[in-house]
């Protein structure tokens, strides 16, 4: 059986994606680490916890870091998710405790007892993994994975103009991730959106049992915040697109290409933007790039990722 670990900043699109994961009879969850983006890490952890327990698990679950690697905090997502992260609907009174080990120590831990067979979904900020990198670089080549919901994709930012949000929360730490030699799948914002569950679609979940009310209801501050964005009554659901991919990736990816990937983060102009550097333009300038590091998925098949939420909540 596959084993995963996932990385979250655990919003209303990532209790999705836990329960996702938690669900998959076919993956090993061996913890969840969270970090702070959305909300801060205490709300984080007290979310991932409420998702865990609402999917009748006891899958463990380990604090990260509070704060960027090198910055102070300067962003958060509860104007999209609550300023609970999960919609402010008083949801969230999780019975378990997060465990005391720390999550880049917990991360660490999985690698070197599972070598070659930890594979990893980051669905918010990249602290923790770089820690991890950083703390022990070759224990960590020994990742089997990255899954990284980040970046725009091939498209722009939705954090600024440049940048996606979970790269913009922390953009120092996707230097030493990109620079892992670990294989790398990354799911971007412009793929993710472009696949959004619909008002039919959500009142479908919602009533389909106690989860998937307690999964739409936590997504109710975005709903209303698209609505008021776009005038469409839609959620998206970012991280479970990405968790999808991790978990079924030859079912659900149509079209995907290899690239050199890179992060700016010294300008801040372009804080946060992830480079997708293509040497398939003919007419293009030469440059001595290294060696792709990333397969970016570019599209997949929509109904069959709905169908797959469906069954599985």
């Amino acid at each position: 059986m596959r084993k995963m670990i996932i990385d979250t900043d655990t919003g209303s699109d990532d209790a999705v994606a836990l329960a996702l994961g938690l669900l998959a009879n076919h993956v090993e969850i061996l913890g969840i680490t969270t970090v702070s983006g959305n909300c801060d890490l205490e709300q984080a952890t007290l979310n991932a916890l409420m998702t865990v327990e609402k999917c009748g698990k006891d899958t463990p679950v380990y604090k990260g870091c509070s704060l960027p690697l090198l910055r102070e905090k300067k962003i958060d997502a509860v104007a999209v998710h609550g300023d609970d992260g999960m919609g402010d609907l008083d949801l969230i009174h999780p019975t378990q405790v997060a465990q005391d080990e720390h999550g880049v120590d917990f991360i660490i831990e999985m690698v070197k007892e599972y070598p070659n067979e930890v594979e990893i979904a980051i669905i918010g900020p990249a602290t923790n993994i770089a820690l991890a990198i950083m703390k022990e670089p070759l224990i960590m080549k020994q990742v089997k994975h990255y899954y990284i919901m980040g970046t725009g994709g091939f498209a722009l930012g939705n954090a600024s103009t440049m940048a996606e949000f979970n790269v913009y929360a922390d953009a120092e730490s996707y230097v030493p991730l990109l620079r892992n030699d670990v294989p790398k799948t990354i799911i971007g914002f412009d793929v993710c959106i472009a696949n959004a569950f619909v008002s039919e679609e959500i009142e479908i979940l919602r009533h389909k049992n106690d989860l998937g009310k307690f999964l739409m209801d936590a997504n109710e501050t975005l709903l209303n915040y698209n609505i008021k964005r776009t005038g469409e009554a839609i959620i998206d659901l970012p991280d479970a697109v990405a968790l999808a991919v991790a978990l079924w990736t030859e079912d659900i990816v149509l079209n995907s290409k290899e690239v050199y990937a890179s992060v700016a983060y010294k300008e801040p102009e372009t804080y946060g933007l992830v480079m997708m550097h293509d040497r398939t333009d003919a007419l293009a300038v030469i440059h001595d790039y290294p060696k792709n590091n990333a397969t970016v998925i570019k599209e997949i098949n929509g109904n069959l990722f709905k169908e797959k939420v469906m069954t599985l909540i």
